[in-house]
């Protein structure tokens, strides 16, 4: 059975409440049992954190014991080279998701650095976005 760790970054713990215009109005705990049901061949675990050592501590545990990550790195896609770096130096493929679209967002949320280390970048999609990151990261 394969094992895909999703990580969620800062502020995504307030999903269905922040901006709900943007980020739509359920909470990604409300989405992670349909998640679940969707790929029922795969072990999926979750984690959230607003703070970036705790996230780049999670990915760095994560190498060796998952197959794949669905990252939203929230905010730090637009500012960490830290977690860039981190993504580059584990030993499994990550895909990054973003629930609006930051190609038509304000100008400094429309680059990744950490999208630029991961093998595959989802944005736009909202909550849709973290199963086409797990059907990246299995190939179908």
């Amino acid at each position: 059975m394969k094992r895909i760790l999703i990580i969620n970054g800062p502020n995504l713990n307030l999903l269905g409440r922040r901006e709900p215009e943007v980020y739509g109005s359920v909470s990604f705990e409300e989405y992670y049992p349909e998640l679940q049901r969707a790929f029922p061949e795969v072990a999926l675990d979750y984690y959230q954190s607003n703070h970036e050592g705790c996230l780049i501590d999670k990915l760095q545990e994560a190498d060796g014991c998952y197959d794949g990550v669905v990252m939203n790195p929230g905010g730090y896609a637009h500012t960490s080279i830290a977690l860039a770096d981190c993504i580059r130096a584990i030993g499994i493929p990550v895909v990054e998701v973003h629930l609006s679209d930051i190609s038509k967002r304000e100008p400094y949320r429309r680059h990744s650095f950490t999208a630029e280390a991961c093998v595959k970048c989802f944005s736009g999609y909202g909550l849709e976005g973290y199963a086409l990151g797990v059907r990246e990261l299995l190939g179908i």
